[in-house]
C-alpha cells in the first residue's frame, strides 16, 4: 500500500488481493484474541466459584463437626441441648447413636492403634456375610496332556463360603463427677481416646486370638510351624515359618508377636553372623525381619509350651464386619 502512495497509483489486482487477505487474517487473529481473553475471564470466574464453593464446604463441615461435637459433650455431661436436636436418647436400651464425625475419630484411632483390623478386609454390611473363596483340592480344575481323539475326564470345583456373623460387643468409659461438673476438662477426646484404646485391644485380640462360637480371627490357621523347644524359637524355624507362605502373598506379610518375643528374636543369627531382626528406620514399627516389618502386640502370648507365639502373613486374609452404628448410653 505505500509503494503504491509512493508511485501515485492504483494498486494492481494482485495486490488488492493480497491486502484483502492480509486484512481478512488480521481481523481473525483479532477475534481471536479477544476471544481468548472472553474465555480467560470465564476461566477466572469460575475458579473464584469453585474456590468460593469448597470454602463454604470446608466451613459448613466444620460447622457441623463443631455441632456435634457440643451436643456429644452436653449429652455426656447430662446437659439438654435445644440448640441443635443431637443425641436424643433412643427409646430402646441401645441410647443414642453417637454423631458419625465422632464415630470417624474412634474408627482413625482404633485403626491407628491396630494394624491388623487396619489391614484387614473390612465390610461395612448388615446381617450375616457370606465370603466366597475357591479351596485347592481333589475336584481342582486340571490341565494336564492328552493323546489325540482320547476322551478328556471333566473335574468340577466348587466354591466354598466363610460366614461373616455379627456380634454385640461394648466399652464403659469411668468418668468422676468432678471432672464431669469441670467444664474446662476436654471430656470428648478423653472419651474418644479411652474408648478407641479399649476398641483397639478387644478387636485386635479377637483378630488374633479369637473367641469360640464367636470371632475366629487367626484361631483357625493349620499352616504353621511347631518349634522343637518349648522355651526358644531357632533361625532355622523362623526361615521356615517365613517361607510356609507362597511367594504371591509375601509382599504385604508382616510379623506379629509379642515384647518378649522380640527380644528373643534380636539375638538369632544367621550361621554367617548376621542378625536376623534388623533395625530398619522405614519400618512402621523400627524392625524388620527377614525385610519384613514386626509388629508387637499385648494380645500375643510368650515364648511356652502349646503357645502360638507369631503370625506372618498378609493380614488381607482376614475379613471383619461392622454390622451396627456405634451407640452411647450414659450411666448415672
Amino acid at each position: 500500500l505505500n509503494k503504491a502512495k509512493m508511485e501515485t497509483r492504483e494498486l494492481t489486482e494482485d495486490e488488492a488481493a493480497e491486502l484483502a487477505e492480509i486484512r481478512d487474517n488480521v481481523r481473525k487473529i483479532v477475534e481471536s484474541l479477544k476471544l481468548d481473553d472472553d474465555f480467560r475471564e470465564l476461566e477466572e470466574e469460575k475458579n473464584e466459584e469453585e474456590t468460593t464453593e469448597e470454602e463454604e464446604t470446608v466451613e459448613e463441615t466444620r460447622s457441623i463437626e463443631m455441632q456435634e461435637r457440643a451436643a456429644f459433650e452436653a449429652y455426656i455431661r447430662g446437659e439438654i441441648n435445644e440448640r441443635t436436636g443431637e443425641l436424643t436418647p433412643a427409646a430402646t436400651s441401645a441410647g443414642a447413636i453417637i454423631p458419625q464425625t465422632i464415630v470417624n475419630y474412634i474408627i482413625k484411632k482404633v485403626y491407628d492403634i491396630c494394624p491388623v483390623l487396619d489391614r484387614s478386609q473390612k465390610f461395612n454390611v448388615k446381617g450375616t456375610l457370606e465370603v466366597p473363596y475357591y479351596p485347592y483340592d481333589s475336584n481342582n480344575i486340571t490341565v494336564a496332556y492328552k493323546s489325540e481323539f482320547s476322551a478328556l475326564t471333566s473335574s468340577s470345583g466348587k466354591f466354598a463360603t466363610v460366614e461373616l456373623k455379627g456380634f454385640l460387643a461394648g466399652a464403659l468409659t469411668k468418668i468422676s463427677r468432678s471432672l464431669i461438673n469441670n467444664a474446662q476438662f476436654d471430656i470428648v477426646a478423653f472419651v474418644v481416646d479411652e474408648m478407641a484404646y479399649q476398641i483397639a485391644r478387644f478387636v485386635e485380640g479377637e483378630l488374633l486370638n479369637g473367641t469360640v462360637d464367636k470371632v475366629e480371627g487367626l484361631s483357625g490357621l493349620s499352616n504353621g510351624i511347631t518349634t522343637a523347644s518349648a522355651s526358644a524359637i531357632t533361625a532355622d524355624e523362623v526361615i521356615q515359618l517365613h517361607d510356609a507362605i507362597k511367594d504371591q502373598f509375601q509382599q504385604n506379610a508382616i510379623w506379629i508377636m509379642s515384647s518378649a518375643t522380640r527380644t528373643a528374636l534380636r539375638t538369632l543369627k544367621t550361621q554367617d553372623g548376621i542378625y536376623l531382626l534388623n533395625d530398619d528406620i522405614s519400618s512402621p514399627f523400627g524392625t524388620t525381619l527377614l525385610g519384613k516389618p514386626v509388629y508387637v502386640s499385648d494380645n500375643m502370648e510368650d515364648i511356652a509350651a502349646g503357645k502360638v507365639v507369631i503370625y506372618y502373613g498378609d493380614m488381607k486374609g482376614l475379613a471383619t464386619k461392622f454390622s451396627e452404628e456405634i451407640n452411647i448410653e450414659v450411666l448415672r
